[in-house]
């Protein structure tokens, strides 16, 4: 792929003149949910007006809504390694940060860290490494990833597996694939070829082009999900969307598949790194929020990540914009859930709140928090996923397999208090969305009997 740097700059130049109507027309044929142009999407992104903006924020919604229903799915990042042989200046994890305490987490290690999360009531894991293993080899995270789903608790166990690590050759990710992970995931960071010479400075990283076709190589070599993103601050936001966009269609007109989830972190203060203190691009919250509603609007179909690096405030107004998936109670450090809280951080932190304390607040703003995993495990994976989020088919699966997933977690985790909120959420969006006498409605009230009753893990 070549990200046209040129084509770029003139779009977002030509943008920055737009009328009213203008807007409301590409607001009004983003709700067919066929996403927008990119030529529209640099409107979109040029907005500054505030009942407009309020506009493509309610626009955001509806299509978001209109695909997935109001489910936000949970993770929550496992970081299993901090060494690194990259010097990207951004990142506490550069090998020449001396600071940093460094560990690579034992496979005894990965099972207290998975324990912790099982704990908390967590399904689905985002395992992330630095660019570089103990021994020096893909085995580590081989055999990570089967020591995740091999720990149990309680009767408890990680059912999905998402992985970031560093771009592989194709023979790896087919290696990979084996490990039945479910999306791989990798941020390009910035897709602005000058800038990010001058950001990677050292390291197997410093290969632009190698990094920009490893998505290619995963597709080609049968990983079924692959999720992509920038980091905001490294170069303009608005051109970061828009490549960022570029990218997503490439993959769809090439492979047929798009990315199955689209990561939106901004940059945050890291050990030792004066960039991270003073980024190329400091955006508002306004803008932050803008980029992710034009993601929403641009790319319907995708799964949308927003990480806790953002604040409670912002996290949650992003609830209505078109976030789908967010993390919780996350630490970014090797043993930051359980055994050594000390091991160096890739970045700060800017959500400090429990498991509890996020989902009260999905809760209390009337969206339905989900640990579901279904799709993977039913192999509706890949294109077949694609086929059914695009038209907005999926919802139909994710709504009721939210509310299974969000009923084992209030009746083996939750407070009381949040316990009581959560099973009235349930009761009143089943009411509202699936009527009495219905097949679907007659399968979800059985299995939310059977929840009730101790049966756990069901999914249709």
């Amino acid at each position: 792929m070549i990200i046209d740097d040129e084509k770029l700059q003139r779009t977002l130049e030509r943008a920055k003149s737009h009328t009213d109507s203008e807007v409301t027309g590409i607001l009004e044929k983003a709700k067919q949910l066929k996403g927008i142009t990119l030529e529209e999407a640099a409107v979109l992104l040029n907005v500054t007006d505030k009942n407009l903006l309020q506009k493509i924020f309610d626009a955001a919604k509806y299509v978001k809504e209109a695909i997935y229903g109001n489910r936000i799915v949970l993770f929550a990042p496992l970081y299993i390694s901090n060494i690194c042989t990259n010097e990207c200046v951004y990142c506490a994890f550069r090998r020449s940060n001396t600071h940093l305490k460094r560990h690579a987490s034992t496979m005894d290690e990965i099972n207290q860290e998975v324990t912790a999360l099982l704990k908390q009531g967590h399904k689905r894991i985002l395992m992330v490494a630095g660019e570089a293993y103990p021994g020096g080899g893909l085995q580590y995270v081989y055999d990570s990833i089967k020591a995740i789903y091999d720990t149990r608790w309680n009767g408890q166990n990680i059912r999905r597996v998402n992985v970031n690590i560093a771009p592989l050759t194709e023979p790896e990710f087919e290696e990979l694939k084996k490990c039945h992970i479910g999306t791989y995931q990798l941020f390009q960071e910035t897709y602005h070829k000058e800038t990010y010479e001058k950001l990677h400075i050292a390291g197997a990283k410093k290969d632009y082009q190698f990094r920009l076709d490893a998505m290619d190589r995963a597709l080609q070599a049968g990983i079924n999900d692959v999720g992509i993103g920038p980091l905001l601050g490294l170069y303009d936001h608005k051109y970061e969307i828009l490549a960022t966009l570029e990218h997503a269609a490439y993959l769809d007109k090439t492979y047929g598949v798009g990315p199955h989830t689209i990561s939106i972190p901004r940059i945050e203060p890291a050990d030792g790194s004066d960039f991270s203190q003073h980024p190329n691009d400091v955006l508002s919250t306004e803008e932050f929020k803008t980029c992710v509603a034009v993601l929403r609007l641009a790319v319907p179909y995708t799964g949308i990540i927003l990480s806790t690096r953002e604040t409670p405030q912002t996290r949650n107004e992003c609830l209505e914009l078109g976030v789908s998936q967010i993390s919780a109670a996350s630490r970014v450090n090797p043993g930051g859930y359980s055994y050594d809280k000390q091991n160096g951080s890739q970045f700060t932190l800017t959500d400090e709140r429990t498991t509890d304390q996020v989902i009260e607040a999905i809760v209390d703003a009337k969206h339905m928090p989900s640990f579901c995993t279904g799709c993977y495990r039913l192999g509706r994976v890949g294109k077949d996923f694609m086929d059914m989020a695009k038209p907005g088919l999926i919802k139909t699966h994710c709504l009721p397999n939210a509310m299974f997933t969000f009923a084992e977690y209030l009746y083996d985790f939750a407070p009381e208090g949040l316990k009581n909120k959560g099973l009235k959420l349930i009761a009143e969006t089943t009411q509202a969305n699936f009527a009495e006498g219905t097949p679907i409605r007659k399968m979800i009230d059985k299995n939310l009997q059977k929840i009730k009753a101790g049966k756990r893990d069901l999914y249709f």
